[in-house]
């Protein structure tokens, strides 16, 4: 896994870019106020926990983190063109040959094993399928949590401004006092959105769009195995293996 520049660097480039907008008109400690911060924070993260379990939250937000900020840049046509030398070395050395093979993968190298094990292609479809499932299944909670947080942190942003709002109303004997508690007040909903717009909705759209990457990888990983389960004919395997590839890819000659 390879660090993601592309999400990292949206982020510092979003914070960086409010960062100076703010402190172009004012000065940056009047946007920080920490019971407005709490307010939406801890709601956030309370309404999270009631719409999930408690090892959805914990687990899936650091898995969901690192998922959003890694980039598996294997293609595709990396895992064909490994196929293809794992089949022909066991047409000529057996499957067992297999085991000693470095393979960087985790599902990948775990499909070689069954396969050096003397596993039929039916259970090995049987338990790479369920392997996949699980996996996505695991992912796609991660989304969901950061969906989760992007709904509910505008809301208790809205919430802590009406907080503040009933606090300043409730003292309006001072009018010097007005302005500046129905700054505070604002505050919140400030906070909601960039928590929302900056950090949980991009972070849940990116995980879907690595769930969907993975989930065609995972699958063609798994016609990968199966094909080498049955020593495959390495010029049949190509052509059992080029729909898995983009349009742009499907050259035999670059694979082989």
């Amino acid at each position: 896994m390879n660090l993601d520049f592309a999400t990292l660097a949206g982020l510092i480039f979003g914070v960086t870019i409010v960062t100076v907008a703010i402190i172009s008109g004012s000065p940056l400690n009047i946007f920080l106020n920490l019971p407005g911060f709490m307010i939406v924070a801890g709601g956030t993260l309370a309404a999270t926990m009631i719409k999930f379990p408690i090892t959805g939250v914990f687990i899936s937000l650091p898995l969901g983190l690192k998922a959003a900020f890694s980039n598996d840049k294997t293609k595709a046509s990396d895992y064909i063109r490994l196929t293809v030398k794992l089949v022909k070395k066991a047409r000529k050395a057996g499957l067992q040959s297999l085991e000693k093979e470095k393979i960087p993968n985790a599902f990948y190298k775990k499909g070689i094993q069954l396969c050096a094990d003397g596993k039929d292609a039916e259970f090995i479809r049987k338990v790479l399928v369920e392997e996949i499932q699980q996996e996505i299944r695991r992912e796609q909670v991660g989304a969901n949590v950061f969906r989760a947080i992007g709904d509910s942190a505008p809301a208790f942003g809205m919430f802590g401004t009406l907080v503040g709002l009933i606090q300043m109303l409730s003292n309006m004997t001072d009018p010097a006092t007005i302005g500046p508690a129905m700054a505070v007040a604002m505050l919140t909903t400030l906070y909601g959105v960039l928590i929302s717009q900056l950090l949980a909705y991009p972070i849940s759209e990116k995980l879907i769009m690595k769930i969907d990457r993975q989930r065609s990888l995972s699958e063609l990983i798994l016609e990968c195995i199966v094909q080498i389960q049955q020593l495959q004919n390495p010029t049949a395997l190509q052509d059992i293996l080029e729909p898995y590839l983009p349009g742009n890819q499907r050259k035999i000659e670059e694979v082989r």
